[in-house]
């Protein structure tokens, strides 16, 4: 059955596809988003997953990217009229050792550079050149990841930077930027607590601290976190797909769930539209927007995709794997060091050295002994979200094996296939809860329910997430801007004309900015 046309139709509901829909319909173009669960949003996503009246945002939970993108002075108001409320935590971020020691990191750099310097003599020095770097540079680091790696305007950036700086300074910058974070924290800082606050933040761009890069995107982490904080939505997350549905369908688009594309329509190499898994044939005038992983794309949704490309695509990788918990608290945390209650999101980690071990163990299939333990607290800034008086933990793991192949601890027992159970996911959740515990006073006493997430639970529920990778393929240096998602590509062109492919698995990859769909729609 063929329906009737639209201009443009995209695969999948995520941040990207929302923001993509949102931009051409704005400018008058007619928009389908087509989204294959019967809940769109893709990673934006709140439900009572413990009990009624405790709304927990199941992945995603922040959004720093999104209010600093390049659309947001477009969208932002627009969104704040279909009912969209931002609220800020007092201090973004704070470090919690093991030994118990902590550290807050907020918005002010003063205040910042004087509790780093109160560590270690010169540690705030280091810090406040970290930050200068990045505003020195701003136009060629967030040009770099802005625009298309593969355009004028990036050939211009890059020319006009060149000519500025010469050759050997230009070289010596490129050097600067793929250092990795464990040489900056070494060599600028003397403090292990000042390394332990900014060390696990790399964990969020689906790096190491060891990997090249990860200085640079340590200092930007914190440089945005110093300007804009952790917005939380008021409500929960599934507020912003609300505002962003709303927004669309006011413009004459359309957010339709439950609709599986299985097939792309390709007529003499120009796509053209989409067929569903209902039997439907919904057609395209200007284009189709994929928000798919490649090798969803090459491997399923293309009957017959160019050869090269299918192949890159087959070699496409995936990283690590991550888990959500959510607990439903019948109070509010009560931290051994109160100066962490009003913090947005704490990081439980045994150091720079313990995200590097826990990296490295998880990268060869086993589970860590003591993984960062990253704990999202939306309720302290947002009581909408639980019962008046009550709390609730939102605690990601992002240092776990796609397939397990042992336990660095010794302890617990894995299956032979190597394949997440629940049996697994509640041993491991136990490890993770014990060393919690040491440091939240009323964990136990006030935990009423908690419900875990393991990375086939991820999969399952968002087929981006392959093997329970939160991030849609690894984020190393072979699969980073020209190089995102394949060697070989064109920006987010694809061989078939008028196919576009957008997401998590594209340029500049992972984050909740929406950046890649901010592109295309721009294009379209």
């Amino acid at each position: 059955m063929t329906t009737a046309q639209h201009d443009v139709i995209i695969i999948g509901s995520g941040i990207n596809s929302l923001v993509c829909a949102a931009e051409l319909a704005l400018k008058g173009r007619r928009v389908l988003v087509l989204e294959r669960n019967e809940i769109a949003g893709g990673c934006l996503r709140t439900a009572e997953a413990t009990l009624p009246g405790f709304r927990h945002d199941l992945f995603a939970m922040s959004l720093p990217l999104f209010v600093t993108a390049a659309h947001y002075p477009l969208l932002g108001p627009r969104l704040a009229e279909h009912g969209l409320r931002l609220v800020t935590a007092p201090q973004p971020t704070a470090v919690m050792l093991d030994d118990g020691r902590a550290m807050v990191f907020g918005p002010s750099r003063e205040a910042n550079a004087a509790a780093f310097d109160a560590l270690h003599p010169g540690d705030g020095a280091a810090y406040v050149r970290a930050m200068e770097e990045i505003e020195a540079n701003a136009p060629l680091i967030f040009g770099l990841l802005g625009l298309e790696p593969r355009s004028r305007q990036t050939l211009g950036l890059l020319g006009r930077t060149l000519l500025r700086q010469r050759v050997d300074a230009f070289a010596g910058l490129a050097g600067d930027f793929l250092r990795p974070m464990r040489a900056w924290l070494e060599q600028d800082f003397g403090s292990d607590l000042a390394r332990a606050l900014i060390a696990p933040w790399i964990l969020h761009t689906g790096l190491g601290p060891d990997a090249p890069l990860s200085a640079l995107m340590g200092k930007l982490i914190l440089f945005t976190l110093e300007a804009v904080g952790i917005p939380f939505v008021e409500g929960g997350v599934s507020q912003l797909v609300g505002a962003f549905a709303a927004l669309i369908e006011a413009h004459g688009g359309q957010v339709s769930t439950g609709a599986d594309v299985t097939r792309i329509i390709v007529e003499r190499g120009t796509a053209t539209g989409v067929e569903t898994a209902d039997g439907r044939r919904l057609m395209a005038r200007k284009g189709v927007v994929a928000n798919v992983t490649p090798t969803q794309l090459y491997g399923r949704l293309l009957a017959d995709p160019p050869a090269a490309q299918a192949e890159r695509a087959r070699r496409y990788s995936y990283g690590r794997a991550d888990m959500q918990i959510h607990i439903a608290l019948s109070e509010l945390p009560r931290w051994t060091d109160p100066a962490l209650e009003k913090v947005a999101l704490v990081h439980v980690t045994p150091g720079l050295d313990g995200v590097s071990r826990a990296v490295n163990e998880a990268e060869r299939g086993l589970l860590p002994v003591e993984g960062t333990i990253v704990v999202g607290q939306p309720a302290a800034t947002d009581p909408s979200r639980v019962p008046q008086g009550q709390g609730l933990l939102w605690i990601q793991l992002q240092e776990l094996p796609r397939i397990v192949r042992g336990d660095a601890a010794g302890s617990i027992a894995v299956p032979a296939d190597g394949r997440w159970t629940p049996a697994l996911a509640e041993a491991y959740a136990a490890r993770i809860l014990a060393r919690l515990g040491g440091h939240i006073a009323n964990l136990e006493s006030a935990l009423l329910k908690t419900a875990i997430l393991s990375p086939a639970d991820l999969e399952a529920m968002n087929v981006n997430l392959v093997g329970g990778d939160p991030y849609s393929g690894a984020c190393s240096i072979d699969q980073f801007h020209l190089f995102r998602p394949l060697a070989g590509g064109r920006n987010h062109d694809t061989p078939v004309r008028r196919l576009f492919h957008i997401g998590a698995s594209t340029h500049p990859g992972p984050g909740l900015a929406g950046m890649s769909g901010h592109m295309v729609g721009r294009r379209l």
